[in-house]
């Protein structure tokens, strides 16, 4: 009977102690890891607004609001995840930056931030999360696809397979269909919500 409770004794002091060794490695790894999220989400608003001088999260948005705009307009498989306004050198609001997560990928979540100027320009899209097919989906986060959506004033973006003419007419991924679609209704909700929420509209 002792050698039971000695053992039991043992595992729960291992257990104890193991238990108070993850809390402190979650600690110490907890802010350097919340920076290194910052800072790649920081990246990824130059990249979409290179113009903009600083970019500051708006703390309005309104996750439910959200989402019956975007089912108003028909997008259901889309959240808004973030919102940030960019600002200029003299602190002006130049445009936003507006981060969308579609739940409509191939291969899961896919998540991408839409810079869009206060004239309804969009002057670019970033992946920040994407797990698509490798050499078929995973195509959509790179520069050829990417820039489809760089520079256009539209109200709404849509894929063609034919190659159809148009600024608002995307190139859809070959082999990557849903890959394409998840992709525009993201750059879509984007829209959305800027013209419907933020006041802006496309010329």
């Amino acid at each position: 009977m002792n050698k039971i409770v000695k053992n039991t004794l043992i595992l729960s002091a291992i257990t104890i102690v193991a238990g108070c060794l993850l809390g402190l490695v979650y600690e110490i790894t907890k802010a350097p890891i919340a920076q290194a999220q910052e800072n790649a989400k920081q990246e990824a608003y130059k990249t979409v607004l290179a113009d903009a001088a600083e970019f500051t999260v708006d703390d309005t948005l309104d996750a439910a609001a959200a989402a019956n705009v975007l089912q108003e307009a028909g997008y259901t498989g889309d959240d808004i995840a973030e919102v940030a306004k960019a600002l200029d050198a003299s602190g002006s609001v130049m445009g936003y930056v507006i981060t969308v997560t579609s739940h409509e990928g191939y291969g899961g979540d896919i998540k991408i931030s839409v810079g869009i100027l206060s004239d309804g320009t969009v002057k670019g899209i970033e992946m920040l999360e994407i797990s698509e097919t490798a050499g078929l989906g995973m195509k959509a986060a790179e520069d050829d696809f990417k820039n489809q959506f760089k520079d256009k004033q539209v109200e709404k973006f849509s894929y063609t397979k034919s190659g159809e003419d148009g600024d608002d007419k995307i190139d859809a991924l070959s082999g990557a269909t849903i890959t394409t679609n998840a992709v525009t209704n993201a750059v879509d909700c984007a829209l959305v919500y800027f013209q419907n929420v933020l006041g802006g509209s496309a010329q």
